[in-house]
C-alpha cells in the first residue's frame, strides 16, 4: 500500500529585521535549532524517533556552512542519532527539505523526519561573505545573465511585462494593510515560537555598539502607518527604475520547521494532520527573470496531480 507523509505540528521563530533587527547577532544555527524544538515539542514525539533532519538554505557559509542541519538537530537537543541533511535551492531551499522529508517517508519507509528552512542574513551577506572566485566564465559564456542580482532581475521582470511601479506599490500597500491586520487579530501566534536573543545596537549619531537582551513575539517589518502617498514618494533603488524600498522585500533572519510522519503512525498516536505532501515540480527559466519561475513550475506541477484549475 502507498505510504502517505502529513505533516503533524510545526514551528517558526518571528521574522527579524536584518541588520537592525532582534536576530542580528544570533547564531543561524540557534534559529534553526528554536525552531526544531518548538516543532517537536509541539508534535509531542520522542526526539530519538526522528531519523533525520533536512533543513534548507540559500547562503550557506559562516553560521549556516557545514551541514548547518546537523547543527541545528544538535542544537535543538536532538540526540547525536538523529542525522541531518542541509539543501540549496535558493529561495525555494525552506520548501524543498520539506519535500525531500515528504519522499524520504514515502519512497524510503522513514517514519519520521523534520523539514525546515533557515536563513541569518545579518550574519552572512554582510562584509564577511567569501566572493572568491564566485562566478565562473564558463557558465557566463553559456548563460549571460547567470549570476545577476534579484533586484536586476525585479527590474527586468517589471519592464518585461509591463507591471508598473503604480501596481507595486498598491501591491505593497495592499501587502502592509494585511499583515497589520492578520497580526492584530493573532493570525499568526499559533505558528510563532518567541524567541529571546541579544541585539547589537549602534548609535546612529557616534557609531557606538551596545548589546540589547529582546524577546521577539512577533514579526519585525510590517509598517501599519504605510499609505499611498509616502511609497510613492520613495526614489528607486536604481535611477529610472522601478524597485523601492517600500515595494521589495526586507531581508530577514528567521527559522521554520515542520515535522513530518507516516500517516498510519500520525492516527496510531493520535496526531491530527495539519496537510499532506501531495508532489511538487520544479522548472528552470532565464536567469534574467528568476522571479517568474512559478509560471513554469505550477502548471507541471497540476499536470503531474491531475489536477485543473
Amino acid at each position: 500500500m502507498t505510504r502517505e507523509a502529513v505533516i503533524v505540528s510545526t514551528a517558526r521563530t518571528p521574522i527579524g529585521k536584518a541588520y537592525r533587527g532582534a536576530f542580528n547577532d544570533t547564531q543561524a544555527q540557534a534559529l534553526g535549532g528554536h525552531a526544531i524544538k518548538h516543532a517537536v515539542e509541539r508534535a509531542g514525539i520522542d526526539p530519538s524517533s526522528i531519523q533525520d533532519v533536512i533543513m534548507g538554505a540559500a547562503l550557506q557559509q559562516g553560521s549556516t556552512g557545514g551541514n548547518v542541519a546537523r547543527q541545528a538537530a544538535l542544537r535543538a537537543g536532538l540526540p547525536t542519532s538523529v542525522s541531518g541533511m542541509s539543501m540549496d535551492r535558493q529561495c525555494a531551499s525552506g520548501m524543498m527539505a520539506i519535500c525531500t522529508a515528504a519522499k524520504q517517508i514515502i519512497t524510503d519507509n522513514m517514519d519520521i523526519v523534520v523539514g525546515a528552512g533557515m536563513e541569518s542574513i545579518s550574519l552572512v551577506q554582510n562584509d564577511h561573505r567569501n566572493k572568491f572566485r564566485t562566478a565562473d566564465a564558463n557558465v557566463i559564456a553559456r548563460s549571460q545573465h547567470a549570476y545577476m542580482p534579484m533586484l536586476q532581475t525585479a527590474e527586468v521582470v517589471a519592464s518585461r511585462y509591463n507591471i508598473s511601479r503604480e501596481d507595486q506599490d498598491a501591491y505593497a500597500l495592499q501587502s502592509q494593510q494585511r499583515t497589520a491586520a492578520a497580526q492584530a487579530a493573532g493570525k499568526f501566534n499559533d505558528e510563532i515560537a518567541p524567541m529571546e536573543s541579544v541585539k547589537i545596537v549602534v548609535n546612529k549619531e557616534t557609531g557606538e555598539q551596545s548589546e540589547q537582551t529582546v524577546k521577539l513575539e512577533k514579526d519585525e517589518g510590517n509598517r501599519p502607518e504605510t499609505n499611498a502617498e509616502g511609497l510613492a514618494s520613495l526614489k528607486p533603488v536604481i535611477e529610472g527604475g522601478f524597485i523601492t524600498a517600500g515595494n521589495a522585500s526586507q531581508l530577514s533572519d528567521g527559522a521554520s520547521a515542520s515535522v513530518l510522519m507516516d500517516s498510519k503512525l500520525a492516527e496510531q498516536q493520535g496526531l491530527s494532520p495539519l496537510g499532506a505532501y501531495r508532489g511538487m515540480a520544479v522548472a528552470g527559466c532565464e536567469p534574467d527573470e528568476m522571479g517568474i519561475g512559478p509560471i513554469y513550475a505550477i502548471p507541471k506541477l497540476l499536470k503531474l496531480s491531475l489536477i485543473h484549475i
